[in-house]
């Protein structure tokens, strides 16, 4: 039988999905993060395949969503996104420590992927841990400098930012060690998956097609990236891709 635990990782909100009879047991784990205005348990379905197939599950709360959501104006959400995806990147690490600290990882296999904002988080964290074993971007931007500078832009075009240009200068300059783009070789040959509707009309579809199209250049083996791009398809992940991901980690991890 599956389980869903529920599970306070430091200050981090968290469901892990596993199978009850290895619940205490090391196993190869994945580490799967929401998209933006989501919540940790829109992700059980794929959590639940991929516990079926011997991993664990671990599904965190991004800071101002889902347990961790307070009451701030829609506004400040927004202008938060690139801190969120920051601090979502410096929790893997409470993660990973935790699971160290348990004792619950096998082998050090460790994967990372997520949805939207949680596809960006996991190419930035790439950036950082290369204790990340594999990855899966979903209808995430890994030129996530070019992609802040885009959003602020428009919404300057709304109405004054509650922000100092110093501030979003600042920002950038943080973004840009976190860049994926900025430094594909980090990735160092790490099986990568990327999936992207044609017709995302949120994140740019040709933000993470143009990366893996200059990225798998750079790679030994081919198999290890890969790019399913979906035709007729806007902002929203499908079945398709939830299968896909799944068979990712079920090869690679």
């Amino acid at each position: 039988m599956i389980g869903i635990y529920k599970e306070n990782i430091e200050s981090i909100p968290s469901l892990i999905i596993v199978h009850s009879d290895k619940k205490e047991e090391a196993l190869p784990t994945v580490t799967y993060y929401h998209g933006f205005t989501s919540a940790k348990e829109h992700n059980l379905p794929l959590a639940y395949l991929l516990a079926e197939k011997g991993y664990r599950v671990i599904l965190p709360d991004s800071m101002y969503h889902g347990e961790r959501e307070p009451n701030v104006p829609a506004l400040k959400k927004q202008i938060s996104f690139w801190e969120i995806v920051m601090r979502n990147v410096q929790e893997l690490q409470t993660i990973k420590n935790f699971l160290d600290k348990q004792q619950l990882l096998l082998d050090n296999r460790f994967g990372v992927a997520g949805t939207s904002m949680g596809g960006i988080t996991t190419s930035a964290a790439l950036t950082q841990y290369p204790w990340i074993k594999t990855a899966a971007i979903l209808m995430g931007s890994p030129k996530i400098t070019t992609f802040a500078k885009t959003l602020v832009e428009s919404f300057k075009k709304m109405g004054d930012l509650p922000v100092t240009d110093e501030m979003i200068e600042s920002m950038y300059k943080r973004l840009e060690k976190m860049d994926l783009s900025l430094q594909p070789e980090k990735l160092n040959d790490r099986p990568l998956l990327f999936w992207h509707g044609e017709n995302d009309s949120v994140v740019p579809f040709d933000h993470s097609f143009t990366f893996f199209d200059e990225t798998v250049q750079l790679y030994k083996n081919k198999e290890h990236i890969h790019f399913i791009k979906e035709p007729n398809t806007d902002h929203k992940v499908t079945r398709h891709a939830i299968l896909e991901t799944v068979k990712w980690f079920e090869k690679h991890l």
